[in-house]
């Protein structure tokens, strides 16, 4: 709160007291004077101004002059904020003031009357506490005021000044006369520049010039410039009260002639589209408050003319109202066979969701009045999450419409703007109900993990209301100011990653993951899908082009490297590119794709396993991880070399992978003698852990088992099975922690040409979602120790690790049977 300002508003509206100059002479100034600090305003010579005090140091300072009957240096802060100036917050230029009155008006609150009595420049600080005291030097005028210049400059002063005063209405009249009245030049130019209204900045100029005339043109400035802005505003007001009686007698006119066109039977275009509009909110089946709220605004339609801006603004709110579907239902399709067929026709997989789009069915036609369900499908790129809502809409026999929320930052684009903005719109929901044309769509929410927040809000926070069953019956856009309801909409929602939803809205929706395709699985959605799309999207036919189940395989395994069909569709497209630029040559008998026409036409292979090249040498592992994108392989390599036991780690990790680095070769310090290893291995040796891959960012517990192994292959000279790969949390004491994403961990394995898997024991359950053909093509070995580890994962066990991995030699653990029923459960 401000301190030392202005006290009350009458010094705004009318001149500030003046006192003639020279009250004190320069040598009774003296050399130390205690300074008042003083914000929003500026304090001339002359001046009476009152001040309302509340600062501790201002109090002190006011107390000491009072009691000492001496004379007090005003200066103004160059930031009104600061509490505490110091030498570099103040102007140098300042006030001698004398205090003519002190009212105490609470505790720690006085008010005071100071009078200028001459200008100062302060030359240093001398005392900061309990108050400031500057060293200052006493100025003078310059110029004399006898000086013909001078005086002519006063006559100008004056004349400008009642030019203003007269502009301004609310000034008293004895303003004029209080101009009228002063002859010192300075003084008068003093009093202008107190009460003129201009920034802080340009009075403190005013007052920090010395030379008489300079201040005077200065100020002179100053007032013409008020002067121009003062009569432009009034040009300006005039203008208005007249626009203003011009619109009133057009009204007026208008409803003369409305009132004749009735009497004679000329209704025109304007009332004929209101009783249009009337008649389409009449069928648009409003509920009882919405239908209020609609026939008060059309009613004040009626009365708006129809070229103001008002009557566009009424006009469309009501052309909203009319247009949404606040009763048109489609009738579900609640035959659960055909959606079955229509599920499987348009997906390969994904059971999990047609199992619940089925239960959905099969609830509604056994309860009609259940409300829509709202599913979040969470998976990598290109498994077909965005396409199934199609085909969740063709099953059910509703209307489809896509909102898309990647990107989207701005609230108003969820619940809308209010109607006072120009160019307000509907939120992006309500747009959306408008376009379905039924109050029960199928809505897919596309990118729901790529909401935005920026300071004109929070998405995610407005979309709180829409997806909770029991709020979005009522749903309320800003636009409509009415409530509208969104219960029978089947929302279903995509996304990437569960991690950037915020809780609150993740608790609300049904979470559902879709993981990566197997290569059997992906040849089987090329042939039955991507193969017959692609066709038809180059103008071919079966007669031109024949891609055999090899052509596809190499596709899957050399060509593509990912969790979904995305690329692999692109890589049929480019053969089928390929094959109609000779259709189109004249080239009409049947071509085959096989694998070497694939390499010809698409080149060489992109991917292939480097798993054995990798792993050639010790101290290399291979390990898994889990992406937005699915699965991957992550390359842990060590090295050793000459130094003085430090380690060093590459690839931009996250703390805990690093500290997962740490915790492993503490525990191989402490395991060293057991496995083979000198105890002393650290003293002239330091090691070098590097994660390829470096542009990505790594983080993670489930490389902890990885790391160790790569350590521990690299201080014993064994080398890691290039067929093997691991993930996993190991302790400090080497016990092995389960650890998420294992399906995707496991595809990737599978499509990177793995044969044998390391996971923890308490994984085993999660295996149940990886498909068949990954389970039968995997040898999958569990444990629950770091021995257990090294002598699954080393070409030959080190000396000391004694226990079988998964329990008896060579006898692979039991998997977990498969169940259509079985939970879905995350580590």
């Amino acid at each position: 709160m401000s301190d030392e300002k202005k006290k009350g508003s009458a010094a705004s509206a009318m001149p500030t007291a003046m006192a003639p100059p020279g009250l004190i002479n320069k040598e009774d100034i003296p050399q130390v004077l205690p300074i008042l600090p003083l914000r929003n305003s500026v304090f001339f010579p002359g001046g009476v101004l009152p001040l309302a005090v509340g600062r501790q140091k201002t109090i002190a300072l006011i107390k000491d002059a009072v009691r000492d009957d001496q004379v007090i240096g005003v200066v103004t802060q160059r930031r009104a904020e600061e509490e505490d100036p110091g030498a570099a917050d103040l102007y140098t230029m300042g006030t001698v003031a004398r205090i003519v009155k002190l009212l105490k008006m609470g505790e720690d609150n006085y008010s005071l009357v100071v009078q200028g009595l001459a200008r100062f420049r302060v030359v240093e600080l001398v005392q900061e506490a309990p108050y400031l005291k500057a060293r200052v030097d006493a100025v003078e005028d310059k110029t004399s005021s006898e000086n013909v210049e001078v005086e002519a400059l006063g006559i100008n002063l004056k004349k400008l000044a009642r030019e203003v005063i007269e502009l301004m209405p609310e000034l008293p009249a004895a303003a004029t006369e209080l101009v009228e009245s002063i002859t010192h030049p300075g003084h008068l130019a003093d009093l202008i520049a107190a009460n003129v209204d201009v920034p802080i900045e340009e009075k403190q100029a005013v007052l920090e010039t010395v030379d008489l005339k300079a201040r005077m043109k200065l100020v002179l400035e100053l007032l013409n410039r008020k002067r121009e802005i003062l009569k432009l505003s009034n040009k300006i007001d005039s203008a208005v009260k007249g626009e203003m009686s011009k619109t009133q007698r057009e009204y007026y006119l208008r409803q003369q002639l409305k009132a004749i066109k009735e009497e004679l039977g000329e209704m025109g275009e304007e009332e004929e589209e209101l009783d249009e509009l009337q008649e389409r909110l009449k069928k648009a089946g409003l509920p009882p408050d919405v239908e209020k709220v609609a026939n008060k605004e059309l009613n004040r339609l009626k009365t708006i003319p129809a070229a103001s801006s008002e009557y566009t603004v009424a006009r469309t709110y009501l052309d909203w109202i009319a247009d949404l579907p606040w009763a048109k239902i489609s009738e579900d399709n609640l035959d659960i066979e055909n959606a079955r067929q229509q599920l499987d026709k348009d997906h390969f997989g994904i059971k999990k969701v047609k199992k619940r789009i089925l239960e959905y069915l099969a609830v509604r036609k056994l309860k009609n009045d259940m409300r829509g369900p709202i599913l979040c499908l969470v998976g990598p790129p290109g498994v077909g999450k965005t396409s199934l809502g199609q085909s969740v809409a063709k099953a059910t026999g509703r209307k489809f419409v896509r909102l898309s929320l990647g990107g989207v930052r701005d609230e108003a684009e969820i619940r809308g703007h209010r109607r006072t903005y120009v160019g307000a719109l509907p939120g992006r929901f309500i747009q959306s109900m408008k376009k379905a044309g039924t109050k029960n769509p199928v809505m897919m929410l596309d990118e729901i993990d790529k909401l935005g927040a920026d300071f004109r809000g929070d998405p995610s926070a407005a979309l709180l209301e829409v997806l909770d069953p029991e709020q979005n019956n009522t749903f309320s856009d800003h636009y409509l100011d009415v409530p509208f309801d969104l219960s029978k909409v089947m929302f279903v929602a995509t996304a990437n990653q569960l991690d950037p939803i915020p809780g609150p809205l993740r608790d609300r929706m049904e979470i559902i993951e879709l993981t990566g395709y197997t290569f059997e699985e992906k040849q089987s959605i090329a042939r039955i899908h991507l193969v017959p799309k692609q066709l038809k999207e180059h103008g071919l036919s079966p007669d031109h082009i024949d891609i055999t189940d090899e052509a596809l395989l190499t596709l899957t395994t050399a060509y593509t490297r990912e969790a979904g069909v995305r690329n692999l569709e692109r890589r049929i497209a480019d053969i089928c590119r390929a094959v109609a630029v000779e259709v189109a040559g004249g080239k009409t008998e049947k071509q085959t794709i096989n694998a070497d026409r694939v390499k010809e036409i698409l080149g060489p292979e992109m991917f292939y396993s480097e798993v054995a090249e990798r792993t050639e040498v010790p101290g290399v592992a291979t390990g898994l991880a889990w992406t937005a994108a699915g699965g991957d392989l992550l390359f842990i390599e060590a090295t050793k070399m000459a130094g003085k036991g430090g380690m060093t780690l590459t690839g931009q990790l996250g703390d805990v992978m690093k500290e997962s680095a740490t915790a492993a070769l503490s525990y191989l310090r402490s395991k060293a003698e057991q496995l083979g290893i000198s105890p002393n291995f650290l003293e002239k040796t330091d090691l070098h852990l590097h994660f390829p891959a470096g542009s990505i960012p790594k983080d993670g517990p489930s490389a902890g088992v990885t790391i160790l192994t790569a350590l521990t292959s690299l201080l014993t000279g064994i080398r890691v099975r290039h067929d093997t790969a691991m993930t996993g949390e190991a302790t400090l004491r080497g016990l092995v922690l389960p650890v998420g994403g294992i399906k995707e961990k496991v595809l990737a394995a599978h499509r990177a040409g793995i044969k044998r898997v390391i996971l923890p024991e308490r994984c085993r359950k999660d295996l149940i979602d990886v498909p068949d053909q990954a389970r039968n093509e995997l040898e999958f070995i569990f444990v629950t120790h770091m021995d257990d580890v090294l002598k699954a994962a080393l070409e030959t066990p080190p000396v000391g690790v004694a226990g079988t991995p998964g329990g008896e030699p060579g006898k692979e653990a039991p998997l977990p049977k498969p169940a259509e029923s079985a939970p879905e459960v995350r580590a």
